[in-house]
């Protein structure tokens, strides 16, 4: 049973649209400009939604699909002029994501969270290519730089942390599988030289609690790909994370911030495999 209609009782997916009726971006193409939706997902984000639509107000619509929140997402997307499509229980970020981009009125997309921001400097950028018509390209890679711990992470494995937001949904879909989806384009990817923010996680706290699910669902996904790991692995790949974040990539340079984001990569590193490892366990197929 995947879920219950709240009006009419009847029982299936739930997936309603609900249109604003002021507050609605303002059409700013002209003949000679592509049209362009901004999609987002959400799940309980009241608190971080407001700036991610506020910097995506250039374009020409602005879509969120939501799966189940249960605090105010919907009423404040709704009241900022979004178009709020429910999508839930909750499919996957894949499932979800390639919703939201069906979901859009027009084929140029520009994706994203309610933990990013397009800049200004973005946006002016954005609007350049557009107006030339996206110069041929299928999509474009984005740099994004993380916000963490007081400061901009510029070091590390966050950075610059290049993701294709803006595509041509005719020539790109998302792709992947329970972590580390992505946008997989058919033909030219350009390059934008502007960063989108990204503001990840409210606290150390929160990072926790992000790491315990993804490294969970990392585990899954692997094992069922037939990925096993060892003692050696349990005991290198976390040092080597450590030493390539805050040695190599400059996490050094950084202060307590960068110290904090490598301590936190090599974290993940070591519980990823050891749950891998437990999972292996658990069936007898531990090496």
């Amino acid at each position: 049973m995947t879920g219950l209609r709240h009006r009419g009782g009847s029982i299936g997916r739930v997936r309603r649209d609900h249109t604003a009726k002021k507050g609605a971006p303002e059409s700013t193409y002209t003949a000679r400009v592509t049209p362009l939706s901004a999609v987002l997902i959400t799940k309980d984000e009241e608190e971080r939604l407001p700036a991610a639509i506020e910097s995506v107000r250039f374009c020409d619509e602005i879509v969120v699909v939501d799966s189940g929140s249960t605090d105010r997402t919907r009423d404040i997307a709704g009241a900022a002029g979004a178009r709020v499509i429910v999508n839930a229980p909750w499919p996957g970020f894949v499932v979800q994501r390639n919703v939201a981009v069906d979901a859009a009125r027009h084929d140029w997309v520009l994706a994203l969270d309610a933990d990013e921001r397009v800049t200004p400097a973005l946006r002016e950028e954005i609007q350049a290519v557009r107006a030339r018509g996206f110069e041929g390209c299928g999509g474009y890679r984005i740099p994004r730089v993380a916000h963490y711990l007081g400061r901009w992470i510029r070091a590390t494995d966050w950075y610059p942390d290049p993701q294709i937001r803006l595509f041509d949904r005719r020539r790109a879909r998302w792709q992947g599988e329970l972590v580390h989806e992505s946008v997989r384009v058919q033909g030219t990817v350009g390059r934008m030289r502007a960063e989108m923010e990204h503001h990840p996680y409210r606290d150390v706290s929160h990072h926790l609690q992000k790491i315990d699910n993804y490294t969970s669902l990392w585990a899954t996904q692997a094992y069922a790909a037939g990925r096993r790991t060892g003692y050696l692995d349990l005991a290198l790949a976390p040092a080597w994370a450590f030493l390539r974040n805050y040695v190599v990539k400059g996490g050094f340079r950084l202060g307590k911030a960068g110290l904090g984001v490598s301590s936190l990569n090599a974290y993940y590193t070591y519980t990823k495999l050891a749950k891998l490892d437990e999972l292996s366990l658990r069936n007898g197929r531990s090496r």
